[in-house]
């Protein structure tokens, strides 16, 4: 069976009997064997359990007992998704001498409850604190469209694999961009859902008020089933929100249909970003954008996702810094001691600036349904890379990938990142909606995909630079 298939065809054939469950996960755990040394976007390869789970598939295929909607679909998680057995990374040194997980995140339950397979845990950024996906401990995650490239942060490993073949759907968080950072770098289809609406219980946090848990894929069908699978409130996530599951995979045949368009101005112009530039336009004239919408504020917004993320997160790895400060990746580390420095009131006006951001993003959609807005100002940059020219300025790059991401976390809306291939290499465009409106973002995506605008276009098959 093709690599490349979506889950939801792979789930059909399997339902079939056109295809067993465990030569689906035997093809995807060849091609992982065969590519991801160079890859590298596993950490932890779970494959007894996989074949296992795959027969059973199979077996009750053979007795007539219904499968569910993913039947036989490989998928692997960021590895600070808690799997059972195994120690919980979360890209981190100190933590692999965590005792191993004795039950998976409630959101590896949801998708194995409907068939789907794990594969294992996928590299990340050093505590989820990373856009580039170059971990210090593990080993760069590498693009897989051109290995001297980054994959993306913090959910490298989510959109390489994602991107290489090997999984049709993975699993990444998203605090200040990092399902959209290396959904546009890596090429595929990501949802970053509103805040509170997937339960992050037993997964490793970062920044408690900003951490989202969503699906990247191939496929903005894929991206939809998943996404609906683990809706549902969750006692173990105290912000997960008490809604009833919305599903969006029906919604998505109504396509463009009466929605209200813009495009992002202001913060969020690309004139000087060729490839930035190009994607954003392209999308928002597939989809018919008929007016500019100018979001007053981004900067303080980014500003704001800026300080919360530093005071919240520094004081959470707080006793680690004290005990074992030298197990650190460098940059991570004094990225954590400058945030326990910061003062309390900076952290209160953050808050602050960061209601009144909300306020003002709200007022825009009395006006529009859906804004689009790039997703980084750049293709993927070279590994090792340190700066990036951007707007007349030599900036830092790391923070830098964020550009367009941080604002839209800081106040927890949903959005799609969506992949556009018109250059050299891919890069991907903001689908932003109003809380609780997924189906918006989803059924934009899925109509750039249908006009052929937006595609996870397959990579060359990897091969080392050089």
């Amino acid at each position: 069976m093709d690599v490349f298939a979506p889950a939801h065809e792979i789930a059909r054939r399997v339902r079939a009997g056109e295809v067993a469950a465990e030569a689906v996960v035997a093809a995807a755990l060849a091609r992982i064997t065969s590519l991801d040394s160079r890859v590298n976007a596993f950490t932890d390869i779970t494959s007894d359990r996989a074949l296992a789970t795959a027969r059973a598939v199979d077996l009750a295929r053979s007795r007539g007992e219904p499968l569910g909607p993913l039947a036989g679909v490989p998928f692997a998680a960021k590895n600070l998704f808690d799997i059972a057995g195994l120690p919980t990374r979360a890209g981190s040194r100190i933590n692999r001498e965590r005792q191993p997980a004795s039950h998976d995140a409630t959101l590896i339950e949801r998708l194995g409850a409907a068939g789907a397979i794990l594969l294992g845990g996928l590299n990340m950024g050093e505590y989820a604190y990373d856009f580039t996906g170059e971990n210090a401990h593990d080993g760069p995650c590498r693009n897989p469209h051109d290995l001297a490239r980054m994959a993306g942060g913090s959910s490298s490993g989510s959109g390489a694999a994602t991107a290489a073949g090997f999984v049709p759907i993975a699993l990444g968080s998203d605090t200040n961009g990092s399902i959209r950072v290396p959904g546009s770098l890596c090429g595929v289809f990501g949802l970053k859902p509103t805040y509170g609406r997937l339960p992050r219980t037993r997964s490793f946090p970062f920044c408690d008020s900003l951490d989202h848990l969503g699906p990247l894929a191939r496929d903005v069908t894929d991206l939809a089933l998943g996404y609906d699978l683990m809706q549902g409130a969750d006692e173990g996530d105290p912000a997960c929100a008490q809604r009833p599951t919305e599903p969006t995979l029906p919604q998505l045949k109504h396509g463009l249909s009466g929605l209200r368009i813009g495009v992002a101005g202001g913060y969020f112009s690309t004139e000087t970003m060729p490839e930035a530039d190009l994607a954003t336009t392209a999308v928002a004239e597939a989809l018919a954008a008929s007016s500019r919408v100018e979001i007053a504020g981004a900067a303080i917004g980014r500003a704001a996702a800026f300080l919360i993320t530093n005071a919240e997160s520094s004081a959470f790895h707080l006793p680690r810094l004290r005990e074992r400060a030298d197990d650190f990746d460098p940059e991570t580390r004094d990225r954590f001691l400058a945030g326990a420095l910061l003062p309390a009131a900076w952290y209160v006006q953050a808050q602050r600036a960061r209601r009144w951001f909300h306020d003002e993003m709200m007022r825009h959609f009395a006006d529009v349904d859906l804004i689009v807005a790039p997703a980084t100002p750049c293709p993927a940059p070279l590994i090792g890379q340190k700066s990036l020219e951007l707007r007349g300025e030599t900036l830092p790059l790391r923070p830098s990938l964020g550009l367009f991401t941080q604002p839209i976390s800081c106040v927890g809306l949903p959005v799609a990142v969506v992949p556009f291939g018109g250059g050299a290499l891919p890069i991907g465009v903001q689908l932003i909606a109003a809380p609780w409106r997924e189906d918006i973002c989803l059924r934009a995506a899925k109509a750039l995909q249908e006009m052929g605008v937006c595609r996870a276009d397959r990579p060359a098959e990897p091969a080392m630079p050089g």
